[in-house]
């Protein structure tokens, strides 16, 4: 059983960083890494093809021919994976490596022997690594922060961290249908990993510091989708938080929802 990353490429073709990837499989055995071609239009699938063909099984690339945005692109990855191979933990990191693969092991590790659900890295919680933000992107972060914290109603401080990891099953309830958002799409996950384990969620997740994180140039995170972010957040608040209450919409009480994390905690 492997432990699997996947990780979301749209236009990449000159940010990858193969040297890096090819360390990283070369010294860890019990990793699979699974790219993920969102509809690039650059060289980004063939760059990938290339690479995955000298990796001896141990790197899988899944090419959608049209962009779907990075949460179709994460769903997609994680269930062409979890369909096809036995796992012992799942998550996803972004390809610029922003937050690198040391961090993403320490999350692993920490899955793992703790028996937690899902662990997911931290830019907020404290430590003496280095985070690497602009002034802007911070102060947004923080407004959109409050914001998610109340819709989200668990005590998250980073929601929007792009390093998570999963147990195989919980995976596999959060990522089983689309998302609202192409870009928020982290905010779903935990409503709905809250809708899975209700009152004992936050015995099954944990927040944990990244040591290292640095803002990367050449974001696919436009000032047209920025603006769009209220407007989504809005929506989701709507779909997960009021339209259960009138009886339709994602419906947080559900016998599935129910007997899947009744399962998962036992």
């Amino acid at each position: 059983m492997k432990n699997v990353i996947v990780i979301p490429c749209y236009n990449e073709a000159d940010r990858l960083k193969f040297e890096i990837f090819q360390n990283f499989i070369n010294s860890h055995k019990d990793y699979i890494l699974c790219f993920v071609n969102d509809g690039s239009k650059d060289q980004t699938l063939h760059q990938l093809q290339k690479f995955a063909a000298h990796q001896n099984n141990r790197v899988k690339v899944y090419d959608m021919p049209k962009n779907g945005g990075k949460s179709e692109a994460v769903k997609c990855g994680i269930n062409f994976m979890l369909d096809n191979f036995q796992i012992k933990s799942i998550g996803f990191l972004d390809a610029d490596l922003a937050t690198g693969f040391d961090d993403y092991k320490k999350l692993t590790n920490h899955l793992i022997s703790k028996n937690q659900k899902m662990v997911f890295g931290s830019r907020k919680v404290e430590s003496n690594g280095q985070i690497k933000r602009s002034k802007f992107r911070l102060f947004a972060s923080k407004m959109i922060g409050m914001v998610i914290s109340l819709i989200i109603g668990l005590p998250v401080k980073d929601s929007q961290c792009g390093a998570k990891v999963f147990a195989p099953m919980t995976a596999k309830y959060v990522f089983k249908r689309s998302f609202l958002s192409r870009w928020l799409f982290d905010v779903e996950m935990f409503i709905r990993i809250k809708n899975l384990y209700q009152k004992t969620t936050m015995n099954f997740i944990q927040e944990i510091a990244v040591e290292n994180w640095e803002e990367v140039e050449g974001s696919h995170i436009t000032l047209s989708d920025s603006l769009k972010f209220p407007k989504e957040l809005l929506e989701i608040a709507i779909e997960y938080n009021f339209k259960p209450i009138l009886g339709f919409g994602f419906k947080s009480q559900s016998a599935t929802v129910r007997n899947i994390g009744s399962k998962q905690a036992a």
